[in-house]
């Protein structure tokens, strides 16, 4: 086994280039140090893994925990005591915890409620594409991007419309924490408020039940009693996190990445029936989840060669993952046509994404219908280069804008 590697600090994975184009660097990791120490500002231990054997193996290995809070201080220290309340969730439990809240979810998000949910997903997009400009730039991120995956989530859950745009902005201030004081500051102020919207809504659903999830899981049950009321809010706050932002950047990124590549974009549009593996070839290639969410070592673990002692962090990098050669033939090559869909990009094992079907769902409508209604759509200004998140702690991968024209030969 080797502990030899160069430690990499986030300072060097957050320069520019970096986030302009991280894939050289993870291609160098995958080749020196598959498993890599690290050196983050929060101060705990913390290694990188960058292939994609480690990484599958690391995504479904009993040894590296998910309870966070209940085991490690440091964790607590890093994101402060304001998040633990929010993530009394399944993402961040181990089982047996965390297999009971997710069949107690899963019993209510079944495919038959996602799959109901398509004509007014549909409605949502035409909504969206209608109030668009055809003729000058626009930032499609803040125009479709963002506003489509929140208001489905929200008309899943059952948030009502007028309350839709505060749910966003709260997850946005969420998402963009740095580790400074002040950003730590409007973090902790929009988790408290998540936190009171999401217990007031809960209550709203207990006393007046509609026909959407939030209402039905105040009501499910399984043989040891159902979701708890924290479990409850922590689970509504999840969902709609997870399923907003992720499928905000993958639209970003699947439209940028389509139309810097008209071959594959002429050849989705000729044939409807590659929406589903371009999708597929969209999340392995540049997909929306940089990296999966922490684990840490229960216990010492060699992975990939590297002795990771009890108590570090792990950081499992998914688009290093989708990036190896070592599982995929030509992996810097996005094809629409690549056969299987074998990436991480939606994790794998018991975390596997939940809303993986929901977000599938929603890319396919979109992207359809967006190169359907306007097969002339181009960048606004091809020659500047796609401008991609700058964030210290990069979980995502997204564009920071996205200046098309919809119809530029009108």
């Amino acid at each position: 086994m080797t502990t030899t590697q160069d430690p990499v600090t986030t300072a060097e994975r957050c320069t520019a280039d970096f986030r302009r184009n991280p894939h050289p660097v993870y291609a160098a990791l995958r080749d020196t140090a598959p498993v890599c120490p690290m050196k983050p500002p929060h101060g705990v231990e913390t290694y990188l893994i960058t292939r994609y054997e480690d990484a599958r193996a690391a995504l479904s290995d009993p040894r590296l925990g998910k309870d966070m809070y209940g085991a490690m201080d440091a964790y607590r220290r890093i994101f402060g005591d304001s998040s633990v309340s929010l993530d009394d969730n399944m993402l961040n439990a181990d089982a047996p915890k965390h297999t009971r809240l997710r069949e107690l979810v899963s019993a209510e998000f079944t495919p038959r409620r996602v799959e109901a949910l398509r004509p007014k997903i549909q409605a949502i997009v035409d909504q969206l594409l209608d109030a668009c400009p055809t003729r000058e730039p626009l930032d499609l991120l803040p125009a479709f991007a963002f506003p489509l995956p929140i208001n489905v989530i929200c008309e899943l859950l059952g948030v009502p419309p007028g309350e839709r745009a505060r749910m966003q902005h709260l997850s946005t201030t969420v998402a963009q924490t740095g580790f400074g004081k002040e950003a730590k500051q409007a973090q902790q102020k929009a988790e408290e408020d998540l936190h009171a919207y999401f217990t007031e809504l809960v209550a709203r659903k207990r006393e007046h039940p509609g026909d959407d999830l939030l209402s039905a899981l105040t009501e499910v049950q399984d043989k040891d009693g159902g979701l708890t009321e924290n479990e409850l809010v922590s689970t509504a706050f999840l969902l709609m996190f997870a399923g907003h932002k992720t499928t905000a950047y993958l639209i970003g990124n699947a439209v940028h990445h389509l139309l810097a590549n008209p071959a594959q974009l002429h050849a989705v549009q000729e044939n409807p029936e590659l929406v589903g593996p371009a999708v597929e070839e969209l999340v392995r290639y540049d997909g929306s989840v940089e990296s999966a969410t922490f684990r840490f070592a229960t216990e010492d673990v060699e992975i990939g060669g590297t002795r990771i002692p009890k108590g570090a962090l792990v950081q499992i990098s998914l688009l290093s993952a989708n990036r190896d050669p070592r599982k995929f033939d030509a992996p810097d090559d996005f094809d629409v046509n690549r056969p299987g869909s074998t990436h991480l990009g939606f994790g794998h094992g018991s975390h596997y994404c939940l809303g993986a079907p929901l977000a599938r769902l929603e890319m396919r409508l979109a992207l359809t219908s967006l190169f359907g209604r306007f097969p002339g759509i181009a960048l606004a200004a091809p020659e500047a280069g796609p401008k991609w998140l700058e964030v210290p702690f990069p979980a995502f991968r997204g564009l920071a804008e996205l200046p098309v024209v919809l119809d530029p030969h009108k």
